[in-house]
């Protein structure tokens, strides 16, 4: 498993990663303080707040392809 955390300003911003999700045959979650949502959802991720800091659990080791994707998102 490989842990990250990402925030997600604007609707393009949810929209462009739950695209790269989409295109990844392993799970991916996101944790909002005590709320886990599937990261491949629209509807999941609007229920939560995406503006705040995400912790984005990916369920493989071999994600480097969905990183590279997600890269803009990533916090440091």
């Amino acid at each position: 498993m490989t842990t990250v955390n990402v925030r997600l300003m604007t609707i393009n911003d949810v929209k462009d990663f739950v695209t790269a999700a989409n295109f990844c045959t392993y799970d991916i979650d996101l944790i909002s303080g005590r709320y886990n949502v599937d990261a491949k959802s629209l509807m999941g991720i609007f229920s939560i707040v995406p503006s705040e800091k995400l912790e984005c659990q990916i369920y493989s080791d071999n994600c480097e392809d969905f990183l590279k994707a997600i890269d803009a998102f990533i916090v440091r």
